[in-house]
């Protein structure tokens, strides 16, 4: 640094910044570059895949956070702050890499902004960061001034006023860290009882037996996976509470405050920053300039589109919040202005005390925001609700209610035939589900805020603003007195919030437009590309029972059939069990009831006119018209049965290839006898990996279509997989993944019959 910077300057400063690509940190980021141009800037980016850490910096100056400032300065110029003003240190805080010396400013705003983790990742992040980072600090020899940057909500559980000094406690953090780390090793080798691995097991054979048994496995390993992270969860939850402090977000917090205090600012210059609940930029770079959701954004967003009729804040409680850039331009004061070594500053960047926003107002403002900018629900803006603030406990019966009533609807649904009504009552149930689920777990989380009675004292602060002459004040100040939170909430903030959601949306309806569009204007030509169609519940709306019924009704002991029906009536619930067992199963149960048939009376039958005409008449023309403009692309069409091949006959000259099993044969006759297992589930796939490697086809660009749960350990092999009429746990599967769900009616069987005349001309 310069021997004499100027007052409220950091001259030609060397600074080290974490968190750079977080919200506050690129806020920061921004603050530096575009107002303190003589400073060199050092910041700690983790590479990513093939994403080198350079190529994550270039690519964060490109937000929108940045536009003024590379409006300022050219793009060339911003372009080379790489390597001329910025240096990128390829590292995380698990392990921090060796650090530049001569640093003389560090700023340390990376944390985990999550209030619900493990245990051991939240201590490993805000408290094993702060550690990792002060140490790799003093291994440099430097002596530079740290910007510690934490939270108001240190504090822990209490009421009245928090001072601006350093947090009593006696908690001994290096314990904690160290019980925290050990939770997850207890908790890992409790999920491997075999009493819990039964449950895990017995729960995914229920839900996902048909698709085979590596997908039961890899179930069975998700769930306890899943129950490991809710164990550590509460874990966290639990041993905050138990010291005093909300959530395990702040109880690490307030230990990474002690780490930086004992470790540094005992000997050396240190400031902490403790901002409240940070949002939207009031005035720098921009108005509104956010970066993603934060505290109290879902459920402003949640209560705009009418899900949220209720919420249990206290009217008359005081949710402190502050624009992030104030957040900015304290902590960058503070950066100026060092104190004695030894002697650490506090500062609360807050409002409560200063300029109140009570929770009454907050929804007055948001209620009449959205009265006039409703959002919209298809065609029809939503009315918001009127909140009466029944009390916390009322709401969190209702919500209990309402979770019990759609979950047994989720549950009836699933036992029922799959039909366009079902899938259709199947799909809201279970967005209702996510979405009472989604609105328990914030109110679970953010109550506490909401109803907070905590008074964050700011003197410190506002004496640290006053100390800015008036030039510097009136572009990095930050005066919350002089913040008018209506105009905030309806002109600045809410505005923000709803273009956010909204861009969600519409980012959401760009991505299935575009799935119409590719079909609308042609595939992409390529030959190494396969595009895999089922057969039965995709091509045809017929299953191998209906296939069966139709070879009997056209020749096959015709006169035998009645008897016959009433037979395999007889037989429905032995079939029923091995379905639910393995689709595999099922269908070699099934294909014994061709014993005995003629292979020759067979061909005929699939051949003739009866047959073909049944099923081109359950088959679907959007199907063929796909499989067609898979064909005119270039791509190689196959087609893909767990039936036998024979059966395929009528819809085969669509097809490149048609993959099916085959029945084994003696004296011309069928004995009942696969010759080759079934091509379901994961023998399905396994095959499709094989089968892509042999014909040199890239997967990763070929197209999958399929109508069954069983169809998912395939389907997820493709690049563009595609859920056609789905049952409704492959309809869940797929929404949840973000695939393409089509409907696909079949018939008229005339307009089928046209469609394959043409098969003769487009392979020409």
């Amino acid at each position: 640094m310069s021997p004499t910077p100027k007052p409220h300057d950091l001259g030609d400063a060397h600074v080290l910044l974490t968190g750079a690509t977080g919200f506050v940190g690129q806020a920061i980021l921004e603050r530096l570059l575009s107002s303190f141009p003589d400073t060199t800037i050092a910041i700690l980016v983790r590479g990513k895949g093939d994403e080198t850490a350079e190529h994550r910096a270039a690519a964060l100056l490109r937000k929108p956070v940045f536009d003024a400032w590379r409006a300022k300065v050219g793009d060339e110029v911003a372009d080379a702050a790489i390597g001329t003003r910025i240096t990128v240190i390829d590292s995380g805080l698990d392990e921090v890499a060796p650090l530049p010396t001569g640093l003389d400013v560090v700023i340390h705003s990376a944390a985990s902004v999550s209030f619900d983790p493990p245990i051991d990742e939240s201590f490993d992040t805000n408290l094993g960061g702060a550690v990792g980072l002060y140490e790799a600090v003093l291994a440099t020899g430097a002596n530079p001034h740290v910007v510690h940057i934490s939270t108001c909500y240190v504090g822990g559980l209490r009421k009245g006023v928090a001072l601006e000094q350093s947090l009593d406690h006696d908690v001994d953090w290096r314990l904690e860290h160290k019980a925290a780390r050990q939770a997850r090793e207890r908790v890992e080798i409790q999920s491997r009882m075999p009493e819990l691995l039964t449950g895990f097991l017995d729960a995914a054979r229920a839900e996902h037996g048909k698709a085979g048994p590596l997908a039961v496995a890899s179930a069975s390993e998700e769930a306890r996976r899943a129950w490991v992270t809710e164990q550590l969860v509460e874990a966290g939850r639990t041993r905050a509470q138990s010291l005093g402090w909300t959530d395990v977000y702040t109880l690490t917090k307030a230990f990474a405050e002690r780490a930086a205090e004992q470790l540094w600012g005992a000997e050396r210059r240190l400031s902490i920053v403790r901002p409240s609940i940070i949002e939207s930029a009031a005035q720098h770079p921009y108005p509104g300039w956010i970066d993603g959701f934060k505290v109290a954004d879902p459920l402003i967003v949640a209560y705009g589109k009418g899900q949220l009729p209720e919420f249990p804040g206290s009217p008359d409680s005081v949710l402190d919040v502050i624009p992030v850039d104030h957040v900015v331009n304290a902590a960058i004061a503070a950066a100026t202005q060092p104190p004695a070594a030894g002697s650490p500053a506090y500062y609360q960047v807050a409002s409560g005390r200063s300029n109140p926003l009570p929770y009454h107002e907050i929804f007055e403002a948001v209620r009449t925001y959205f009265t006039a900018h409703p959002m919209q629900q298809g065609d029809a803006p939503v009315i918001v609700p009127d909140w009466t603030f029944p009390g916390g406990m009322r709401v969190d019966r209702r919500l209990a209610q309402q979770q019990r009533l759609v979950t047994a609807a989720q549950s009836a649904l699933g036992v029922l035939p799959t039909t366009d009504q079902t899938r259709r009552w199947k799909t809201s149930t279970d967005k209702a589900v996510r979405d009472i689920g989604r609105l328990r777990q914030f109110i679970a989380l953010y109550k506490v805020y909401v109803q907070s009675e905590i008074i964050f004292d700011d003197a410190n602060t506002k004496a640290l603003h006053a100390s800015l002459p008036a030039e510097i004040a009136a572009d990095r100040g930050f005066d919350i007195t002089a913040i008018d939170w209506d105009h905030y909430l309806q002109r600045v903030h809410l505005p923000a919030v709803t273009e956010l959601a909204t861009s969600f949306s519409a980012r959401r309806r760009a991505k299935a437009k575009a799935a119409i569009a590719e079909s609308a204007a042609g595939l992409p030509q390529r030959s190494d590309v396969l595009a895999v169609f089922d057969l039965e519940g995709t091509l045809i709306d017929s299953n191998i029972v209906e296939q069966y019924l139709w070879v009997r009704t056209n020749g096959v002991r015709r006169t035998a059939y009645p008897a016959e029906v009433v037979r395999m009536l007889r037989d429905v619930p032995r079939y029923l069990a091995a379905e639910r067992r393995d689709r595999g199963e099922f269908i070699r149960e099934f294909m014994r009831r061709y014993e005995g048939v003629s292979v020759e009376r067979l061909e005929r039958i699939v051949q003739g006119a009866g047959y073909r005409d049944r099923m081109l008449s359950h088959a679907s023309a959007d199907a063929i018209e796909r499989v067609l403009q898979h064909r005119a692309a270039g791509h190689r069409t196959v087609l893909v049965t767990g039936s036998f091949d024979r059966l395929a006959a009528p819809v085969a000259a669509l097809f490149d290839e048609v993959v099916a099993g085959s029945m084994h044969e003696r004296d011309g006759r069928l004995t009942g006898y696969l010759a080759t297992p079934p091509l379901v589930d994961e023998a399905r796939a396994s095959w499709l990996a094989q089968y892509a490697d042999e014909h040199g086809a890239d997967l990763s660009a070929s197209y999958g279509y399929g109508d069954s749960h069983a169809d998912l350990e395939w389907l997820q092999l493709v690049g563009t997989p595609t859920a056609v009429n789905p049952d409704s746990r492959l309809a869940t599967e797929a929404d949840r993944r973000g695939w393409t769900s089509v409907r696909w009616r079949r018939g008229p069987a005339v307009r089928s019959r046209s469609l394959l005349r043409t098969i003769p001309e487009t392979t020409a």
